[in-house]
């Protein structure tokens, strides 16, 4: 019997059909680093994540229980013949996922889980009064200290008599003497309801000779009450409680456990914003929007809503009663006027007091709404940020509280616990700990994510940022034998880290585990083991197996692969011939910028122009362009959102500019019936060709009737979804196709019609190349088309769901979108990162695109770590020269032959080479 290929260690992919795939046999070698890549939309992801990951998941749940398993007949495999040799998958695509408010890095790293059971376990509790250090005192370290601080004087030990016993009850103990005013009594000489004694366990000489007496009498002490009292005759008296408590003070402590310091616990998050670190108030800069506005021309925003006049004719009548001049500018009224309008008196209840009204009301659906656009995240007052009770902040470890610990960068947090001072005892208790919290920040740092800090939000991590967290939670966990599937983990990465991450993927590699890349990075490419490329082209001209075998043999493969091509230097993206000069255009100046790491710097974005701001990882890119230029900007020009704006002094140039747009990778979309085809408004069209003939008007089909977002023609069991979800309850739900529609959206009626013998359903399969085609015949729609095809997107599916795009599918629709619009020039674009997800091909249309806008009289400004795309800039700004608190600098600024004679740019120097 002949060997196979899986009996020599490969996973062994055959006729894999999935979306554009060709019915492909692809043979990936086991415990070998292996790259898939190709054009955008060549099959790369169908082939690693939509059929070999979700095969390996597929036989996973095949092992569950058998309510699981009554599910599986009903979830569709990948469309393929078989897969051998498949070891247990695990994906970690570069979308960041998580939207809630309470994940942070230390909680998705389980770093935070460990530094809160550290600070249980060695943290030292410190009054907030005296700042003295508590001491949870037992009877032998109460003994050792009186010892050593009154020796040989006498004492006597007593405990306050319980409230809720009677003198005899002590008697039958054996009790005879209690301290009353200071004095020693008989208790028999007492009455037996007497009540607020001390009861004496023992009169003593503090000698060393009655160590064993005096620790005796304490703990019988113990024994009857928590509080144990300590005279020194001539002496002050002592008081020491089996609690935690401040003497001096008189203030009991909580002792500390792990949910102490968990905000999110009831026991440890602060009652006030309940362990989210901020209320949602109302802003006022959300409610007086252009202070250059006078009462009269609105500026109070929410009074302009039609549903609001009356408020503004209050708040006019009430201006004119107090002498304030209604056409006057709100920044050019006095102080105490703008107070009277926003605070109100006595007279009137003001813009702040209005709002207090409306929150009364607050149970109708109407006014939540309305509140919601005036409302921001501010800073709880109560924790200042910190999430957790003021208790929890009473406990240190080396003079730092959890909160101060939590915003060291990861860099800094790793030197605390390196060089923390313990006593002995500590390091005992501590070492398993400290050493967990060591294994992660040490992956952390090796991933290039130096910078964050254990309380940034997660969903506020870019997706390369959130993938290279996950990577660093697999490489801590040590697994063998698996399937690693990244998904571009290169994205958001500085060339400068490039090698370091490569190392890392070689590190999984070398545990006996698989890991199979998604990537278009050339450096990452060449370091790989194996290559298979796929292609052609993309989308039905795709699907295809250019290229599998070892990375030695591809430099010297014939095959047709652009990518061998780029790799080789037979093609590249060209330089600009000429690059536009700053000089000779207006601009834009942002002055003193401080937001988080920014050093309240000046930047000057020439305009009309291609402007890259560049940097390492954390140099304060985005909280420059995104923070503060965007979200200022968007609010001038009157964008209702409730971002706040990030810290800075002014921004100048303003005037220069008609508006400002950013292309991000957020999905188009968050319903399955969003495609391309409604989001550049081509489906209306569509209908419109659909509905206007005249077998569709003899049927009596209306456009309506080929919208699957209303009742009509749509398949009412899917509600034109396609698909309908399958609770799950243990596990994520399931999504299946629609058993009454078969996937198609439509009723059988709807479908049953043809237009050039294709259907709705079959119009919606053809790809953007086959529609423009299809629909030359229509000026107006093929126009639109045509822009899709112009940003590279002309291998997509018109009806593919839009939550099924990739990021960077996601932002070149929104570029298609806005070439597409009849709009003046002076727009500022801004995107971030536009070439995740594009091979080197893709990046040269993307470029001819980006200028196309420039040239028509618009500003691009683009954040990039894609040297191919930097080198074609007009104007670099460039951030460092580190990440974190070692960022927010501008480290140069110029063309691209102007940074790389900056000594400490690393741009420069990567970019360097690029220009020659």
């Amino acid at each position: 019997m002949p060997k196979t290929k899986n009996q020599d260690g490969f996973i062994e992919v055959k006729g894999a059909r999935e979306n554009n795939l060709k019915n492909i046999d692809v043979s990936i070698p086991r415990n070998k680093f292996t790259v898939v890549t190709g054009l955008s939309g060549s099959g790369k992801s169908s082939l690693a994540l939509d059929t070999i990951y979700k095969e390996g998941l597929r036989r996973y749940i095949d092992c569950l229980s058998t309510y699981a398993r009554q599910f599986l007949d009903r979830v569709e495999r990948p469309d393929m013949d078989d897969i051998e040799g498949l070891p247990t998958p695990i994906a970690i695509e570069s979308r960041n996922n998580i939207r809630n408010s309470r994940s942070t890095v230390g909680t998705t790293t389980e770093i935070y889980d460990y530094v809160r059971l550290l600070f249980a376990k060695i943290g030292k509790t410190f009054c907030p009064e005296c700042g003295q250090e508590i001491i949870e005192h037992s009877a032998q370290s109460i003994t050792e200290l009186i010892l050593k601080e009154y020796p040989n004087e006498r004492a006597i030990i007593s405990f306050p008599m319980d409230k809720e016993l009677n003198l005899e009850v002590y008697m039958r103990k054996g009790f005879t003497r209690a301290f009353q005013s200071k004095e020693t009594v008989e208790i028999e000489t007492l009455k037996k309801d007497e009540k607020d004694l001390e009861i004496i366990s023992d009169r003593i000489a503090i000698k060393k000779e009655n160590k064993s007496r005096l620790t005796e009498s304490i703990e019988t002490s113990f024994r009857e009450n928590k509080t144990v009292y300590i005279h020194i005759t001539g002496k002050k008296d002592l008081n020491f409680s089996k609690e935690p408590r401040c003497h001096k003070c008189d203030i009991s402590f909580r002792k500390p456990t792990p949910n102490l310091f968990s905000f999110n616990s009831p026991y440890g998050a602060c009652d006030e914003c309940k362990g989210f670190g901020n209320n949602l108030e109302i802003d006022p800069a959300l409610v007086i929007q252009n202070e250059e506005l006078s009462v009269s021309k609105g500026v109070v925003e929410p009074f302009e809503k039609p549903s609001y006049k009356h408020e503004k004719r209050k708040l006019i009548s009430f201006c004119e009663e107090a002498g304030i001049d209604i056409e006057t500018p709100f920044s050019k009224l006095s102080a105490k006027q703008r107070d009277i309008i926003v605070n109100g008196n006595s007279s009137y209840y003001g813009v702040k007091g209005y709002f207090k009204r409306l929150e009364r009301k607050s149970y109708k659906m109407h006014i939540r709404v309305f509140l919601s656009r005036y409302r921001s995240a501010f800073e709880c007052k109560s924790c200042s940020g910190s999430r957790l009770k003021e208790e929890a902040l009473w406990v240190k470890i080396n003079k730092k509280n959890i909160y101060e610990i939590c915003n060291l960068s990861i860099k800094n947090l790793d030197n605390f616990f390196s060089k923390i001072k313990l006593s002995k005892n500590e390091k005992d208790i501590a070492s398993e700990i400290l050493k967990e919290i060591h294994s992660r920040t040490s992956f952390l740092l090796r991933v290039g994510l130096e910078y964050l800090t254990l309380a940034r939000l997660s969903r506020t991590l870019s997706g390369g940022e959130a993938q290279r967290i996950n990577l660093a939670c697999q490489l801590g966990s040590r697994l063998t034998e698996t399937l690693y599937v990244l998904d571009e983990p290169s994205i958001g990465l500085h060339p400068r880290d490039i090698d370091q991450l490569n190392k890392l993927i070689k590190e999984l590699k070398s545990r006996n585990n698989t890991v199979l890349l998604i990537e278009h990075d050339l450096d990452t490419i060449k370091s790989a083991d194996y290559i298979v490329e796929l292609g052609p082209k993309s989308g039905q001209h795709g699907g295809e197996v250019i290229y599998q075998g070892t990375t030695k043999k591809f430099g010297s493969s014939k095959t047709g692969s652009i990518t061998q091509e780029y790799i080789s230097n037979e093609k590249s993206i060209t330089l600009p011939l000429k690059r536009r000069k700053s000089s000779q255009t207006k601009s834009l100046y942002i002055i003193k910028a401080s937001e988080n790491n920014l050093k309240n710097i000046d930047v000057k974005i020439p305009l009309n122009s291609f402007v890259c701001v560049s940097g390492v990882s954390g140099s304060g890119k985005s909280s420059l362009i995104n923070d503060v230029l965007y979200n200022a900007l968007s609010r001038k020009f009157g964008a209702s959102t409730s971002e706040k704006i990030g810290e800075h002094k002014e921004i100048k140039g303003a005037e220069h500019i008609n508006d400002v747009v950013i292309l991000d990778q957020a999905p188009i979309g968050k319903s399955s019936r969003s495609n391309p085809a409604t989001y550049i408004k081509a489906y209306d069209d569509i209908r419109k060709i659909l509905s206007d003939t005249i077998q569709a008007k003899l049927k009596g089909l209306t456009a309506s009737h080929f919208s699957f977002n209303v009742e009509g023609g749509r398949c009412e069991k899917c509600k034109g979804d396609g698909s309908q979800k399958v609770e799950m309850h243990f596990l994520a739900d399931v999504s299946v196709t629609c058993d009454s529609c078969n996937g198609k959206r439509f009723k059988k009626e709807v479908l049953d019609y043809n237009y050039k013998k294709k259907n709705i359903d079959e119009i919606l399969g053809m790809t953007v190349n086959e529609a423009v085609v299809f629909f030359s015949d229509n000026p107006k729609l093929g126009t639109k088309l045509k822009v899709l095809q112009d940003v590279g997107l002309g291998y997509l599916s018109i009806g593919q769901p839009a939550t099924t795009l990739s990021g960077g599918e996601a932002q070149r629709m929104k570029i298609a979108r806005e070439l597409s619009k009849k709009k003046g020039s002076k727009t500022l674009y801004i995107l971030d990162e536009p070439t995740v997800g594009l091979h080197i091909d893709d990046v040269n249309n993307l470029l001819r695109v980006l200028n196309k806008l420039v040239d028509a009289g618009n500003s691009i400004i683009v954040i990039e770590h894609n040297l191919e795309v930097v080198k074609c800039a007009d104007h670099i700004i460039d951030l460092g020269p580190e990440g974190g608190e070692h960022g927010g600098e501008i480290v140069a600024e110029g063309s691209p032959e102007e940074i790389t004679k900056v000594e400490n740019s690393y741009t420069g120097k990567f970019l360097a080479p690029y220009l020659n």
